[in-house]
């Protein structure tokens, strides 16, 4: 999911990069009013969470890879602005270390794996797991359900994003600047793959991690940031 530099435009790039501006400022100002002190390595830890198993790619039918990014659940856990952070953080590594992620790309990719994939499954986790009592069956099939939309939330987004690329940018001869593709392809592409295996995975690891974390709490609860 992943997006490299030179699939999508400049512009569009700086676009979504400015939309995070605002998201980034909110995150910063929410967690100085209630970020503990005692909870920051908390924080760190999820950001060295995402970052590693957003490394770990799946093989898919269509000869591509996809991967889990633990999102939805650091938003469970630590709370959907905390969770934008820690993902910021883990995206901008990968990109300026490791090359995965383009640098241009960042606003994009934080836009799909750092904002909507954590709200999208933050909100209808606590739709779904309502007063459900907390080690229940609800809570965890809640959990692996948020994970799978959030997961597939940002994969739509992406796709969507490469999918508008060649009707806004073209020469004057009809040939694509950018990526080739249009919606017709990009959206069956990118949705085969994460709706069939990864957004599983994301599904699956989110559930059992919930299951740990609260196995693991003397409350049955995990204080949210």
């Amino acid at each position: 999911m992943h997006i490299p530099d030179g699939y999508l435009s400049p512009s569009t790039c700086a676009t979504l990069g400015a939309a995070m501006v605002p998201v980034w400022y909110r995150a910063s100002s929410k967690l100085k009013q209630t970020l503990d002190i005692s909870r920051i390595p908390l924080l760190a830890m999820g950001a060295v969470f995402a970052f590693l198993i957003m490394m770990f790619n799946i093989p898919v039918p269509d000869g591509t890879t996809a991967h889990a990014t633990g999102a939805v659940l650091l938003a469970i856990v630590l709370g959907p602005w905390a969770a934008v952070l820690a993902m910021t953080v883990a995206l901008i590594i990968q990109a300026l270390v490791f090359g995965d992620g383009g640098i241009l790309a960042i606003g994009a990719n934080t836009f799909n794996m750092a904002f909507l994939a954590p709200f999208a499954g933050y909100y209808l986790y606590r739709l779904l797991s309502h007063k459900a009592k907390p080690g229940s069956w609800r809570q965890f099939a809640a959990g692996a359900f948020a994970g799978y939309i959030g997961l597939n939330t940002a994969a739509l987004a992406a796709s969507i994003e490469f999918g508008i690329q060649p009707l806004l940018f073209k020469t004057a001869d009809g040939v694509p600047l950018y990526c080739p593709y249009g919606l017709d392809v990009t959206i069956p592409a990118m949705m085969l793959a994460h709706l069939t295996v990864a957004g599983v995975v994301e599904g699956l690891v989110t559930a059992m991690a919930l299951k740990f974390i609260t196995y693991h709490s003397k409350t049955g609860n995990v204080k949210e940031v």
